[in-house]
């Protein structure tokens, strides 16, 4: 199974729609996950065109998307859970792993700083944004890749 991972588009404040480059990863992608942050709601219908779509609730994101704070999912076997903002650096794995005690990968955004860090069996993964960079050096998103139980995850540069 293959999971396309987003976070911080903020269309239309930061792009008018999904970069093109996004396209063949979205067309092969049997589910697509957005850690917060879109801004217009309409980018969840679009992403739902390609593949089922699970979304969490951002800070700049509208009451009325009716976004959950907090997602968790079985994707291929493996454990996921979804929240934005995932809070300061320190702390955070023991945080996470408190908050998600099933899970094996937590999905976050907020920072739009892509990370990806696979210890202690808890895989934390930030995905950067691939619409605001900020002060990152290029746009980001990540794929996560299931098999039979085992995961293997990456962060993509367009």
């Amino acid at each position: 199974m293959l999971a396309l991972v987003l976070a911080d588009t903020h269309i239309p404040r930061r792009a008018k729609a999904l970069p093109e480059a996004l396209r063949p990863y979205l067309e092969r992608a049997d589910a697509i996950l957005h850690a917060g942050d879109l801004m217009d709601p309409a980018v969840l219908d679009t992403l739902a065109g390609y593949a089922p779509t699970y979304a969490v609730r951002g800070n700049l994101d509208p009451p009325e998307a009716g976004l959950p704070e907090t997602v968790e999912l079985d994707l291929g076997g493996v454990r996921v859970a979804m929240i934005h903002d995932s809070g300061r650096k320190e702390g955070r794995r023991r945080r996470m792993s408190r908050r998600f005690p099933e899970a094996r990968v937590v999905v976050f955004g907020h920072s739009h700083i892509p990370l990806l860090e696979d210890e202690g069996g808890l895989m934390l993964l930030n995905p950067g944004s691939p619409t605001d960079k900020r002060r990152q050096p290029e746009y980001t998103f990540a794929v996560l890749e299931t098999d039979g139980g085992e995961i293997e995850a990456r962060i993509v540069a367009l």
